[in-house]
């Protein structure tokens, strides 16, 4: 009886202490707003499985990203590191990458928590999108690749999806068509009909080589501007297996489920041991896309069949971890990198941007709708299932979080901006540890949130703010997304400042009289950020216009591709048929 009592004992306290070494699941979606998962509230969207992992973990209702942009956000999330810290900030309005050859990309001299785990054992894969750079100063040093970054296998997109992969679905470059093809070429047409008027009624005297220099001069940015729009797609739109090309361009048919597929394999390949399963979706930023099992099937047009879509995808992955017997030791966590794109509005008035519920702005700015999203974690042998944490946190908190469950130890020489979660999640912790945050629009530091310690206060304080317009609008129609400096800014002096935890929406900016610490606050934020700005370090700018600007010397084509300009194959149908 004795022996049958001291098993009990042992089973129980086996079951009560916390997995050693849990595999990782991150999924992390791209523009998904917070207001679109069921719940976080939607009531149209159908998101059943997103809505499973709240239902079985923690669910995290000020969960932030980093930056309210792809490049930077994702940057921080794999370092754990304000994006200031790691040059991908940049100064300009191109905030990310969207050529293929591009120089820039995450420094390899960083600490992705790939590479932490994989030191530790850790299977390690990357699926879909990567979007920090690929090469540096050849087609073959592959310095920025998800491999050189502590991944043992990808399969994905090196940059990112653009209305302009997808053929009939736009362009993110209208501005740029206007501003550098449209204008000249109107002006070239206005130079040469008046030259020819004022020659005609011989007023003054042009040679015929003038006009034959505007004539070549028009010719020129015309053929540029068709190869242009005929290179664009094949070079820059493609599917890469470790360092090959292995479909270009993409393929956007059935895309969601070759990622699923890829995904769902990779786990059962590495049941046995620890893994990190990095799901990167490509939904749903524009160009949207979705299989014929989803299309024209949701209240929300095609938009909410991407996310219908993606919330499949994620049910598949849980399945699989049920199937295998791996859910019980499994962290899954679920994220989007910035908040919803609201301006996303194609020229026939449809919407193409999520929702960001009850929070102004969206992605490129940081209103609470650009940087809140979604954060959902399950670990059912140690989170305890139903809970909802109302307490700041950054994504950035993922690399030390995942790094102390694979008993990584932290890099010692340099600053980690991110907070292990699980004191929080675990109760151990009644707080975030996240006192002061730091919102960056590009490399300028846009608003400081303050926490105060055993206070139900959130004060946030924003130095400068988007010029919105049209002006009653909730976002940067003109431009597509809200920049960063000049007239499409404005500044506030002093800071303009809210209590996040009575005004969410941001509407009630508050004033000396509504707020009689409002003096004391604003002093104690500045000098945080002032503790903060003292701690960056110089590093080189991974963003600047060098570095995002195409090179042709470094142009990945399809390995049977004699050169860029044939940049066309689909090994992935080769695959396909080999495998029948």
């Amino acid at each position: 009886m004795k022996v049958g009592l001291l098993l009990l004992v042992l089973l129980w306290e086996a079951k009560s202490q916390p997995a050693s070494r849990p595999n990782i699941v991150l999924l992390m979606a791209d523009d998904l707003g917070v207001g679109d998962p069921g719940c976080y509230g939607n009531k149209t969207l159908r998101t059943p499985n997103i809505d499973r992992l709240a239902t079985g973990g923690v669910k995290l209702t000020q969960h932030l990203a980093a930056s309210p942009l792809c490049t930077p956000s994702r940057a921080a999330f794999m370092t754990g590191r304000y994006p200031v810290r790691l040059g991908m900030s940049p100064r300009t309005q191109l905030g990310v990458y969207i050529f293929m050859a591009s120089s820039g990309g995450l420094p390899t001299s960083e600490m992705t928590f790939a590479r932490l785990l994989k030191d530790q054992g850790y299977s390690t894969a990357l699926i879909g999108k990567w979007h920090l750079g690929i090469n540096c100063h050849s087609t073959t040093d592959f310095c920025h690749h998800p491999l050189r970054h502590g991944f043992d296998y990808f399969y994905g997109i090196p940059i990112t999806n653009l209305r302009d992969c997808k053929p009939g679905a736009g362009t993110v470059f209208t501005s740029a068509y206007r501003s550098l093809v449209f204008f000249p070429l109107q002006i070239i047409g206005v130079t040469l009909f008046t030259l020819a008027v004022l020659r005609f009624l011989r007023l003054i005297h042009v040679p015929l080589g003038v006009f034959i220099f505007f004539f070549l001069l028009a010719a020129l940015i015309l053929v540029l501007f068709l190869c242009f729009l005929h290179y664009f797609r094949p070079l820059n739109c493609f599917l890469m297996r470790n360092y090959e090309v292995s479909q270009q361009p993409m393929s956007f048919d059935n895309l969601t489920q070759r990622l699923t597929l890829e995904a769902t394999e990779f786990i059962r390949r590495n049941a046995e041991k620890p893994f990190l399963l990095f799901l990167s979706y490509l939904h749903v930023h524009t160009a949207l896309f979705s299989s014929k099992d989803f299309a024209n099937k949701s209240r929300h047009g095609a938009y909410g069949d991407t996310v219908e879509e993606m919330d499949w995808s994620v049910g598949q992955v849980l399945n699989v971890l049920d199937e295998l017997g791996l859910s019980e030791d499994t962290l899954v966590y679920f994220t989007s990198d910035q908040g919803a794109h609201v301006e996303e509005v194609t020229t026939k008035g449809e919407m193409h941007g999520g929702s960001n519920g009850i929070y102004k702005g969206g992605k490129a700015n940081n209103w609470e709708g650009g940087i809140r999203v979604p954060g959902i974690l399950r670990w059912p042998r140690v989170i305890q299932a139903g809970l909802e944490i109302d307490e700041p946190t950054s994504n950035m908190d993922i690399f030390p979080t995942v790094a102390k469950l694979a008993g990584a130890s932290l890099p010692q020489d340099r600053v980690i901006d991110g907070r292990d979660l699980m004191p929080l999640i675990q109760g151990k912790n009644r707080h975030s540890d996240h006192e002061f945050l730091f919102h960056y629009c590009n490399a300028y530091l846009n608003a400081v949130r303050w926490h105060p310690r055993n206070s139900k206060s959130i004060w946030k304080a924003f130095y400068f703010t988007p010029n919105f317009n049209p002006g009653s609008a909730n976002g940067c129609f003109q431009t597509h997304v809200c920049f960063c400096f000049g007239s499409f800014i404005t500044h506030h002096d002093p800071p303009l400042l809210f209590d996040i935890s009575r005004d969410p929406r941001e509407r009630n900016p508050l004033t000396p009289i509504t707020e009689p610490r409002f003096h004391d606050i604003l002093r104690i934020m500045q000098e945080a950020a002032d503790n903060h700005t003292r701690s960056l370090v110089e590093v080189p700018n991974q963003l600047s216009l060098w570095n995002v600007f195409w090179k042709p010397w470094l142009q990945l084509c399809c390995p049977s591709a004699s050169s860029f300009l044939s940049c066309q194959c689909d090994r992935e149908k080769q695959g396909q048929k080999m495998s029948q």
